[in-house]
């Protein structure tokens, strides 16, 4: 048995995948997904399941963005311009 949802599976239990820009600024700076998720003080865990697009929690973005060397007003840059979710 697989342990892998699919497309149908996300729809039923309400997963969304957000576009954002975290691999993108990540790759830019030269940094893994350890030394990311180190200086976020996250998982590397979380950190891939929120570059694949899963949501998170609006401390965890804050902590994504300060680890970048962004500010929290430079939200909008690396998680679009949706609000996230609590």
């Amino acid at each position: 048995m697989s342990t892998r949802r699919g497309r149908a599976d996300a729809v039923q239990t309400g997963e969304e995948r957000a576009p954002n820009r975290v691999r993108k600024l990540r790759e830019e700076q030269l940094l893994t997904k350890a030394e990311l998720s180190r200086k976020a003080g996250i998982s590397p865990l979380t950190l891939a399941r929120i570059e694949g697009g899963r949501e998170c929690r609006v401390d965890t973005k804050r902590k994504i963005i300060l680890a970048l060397g962004l500010t929290p007003s430079d939200r909008a840059k690396v998680f679009g311009g949706k609000r996230g979710r609590t």
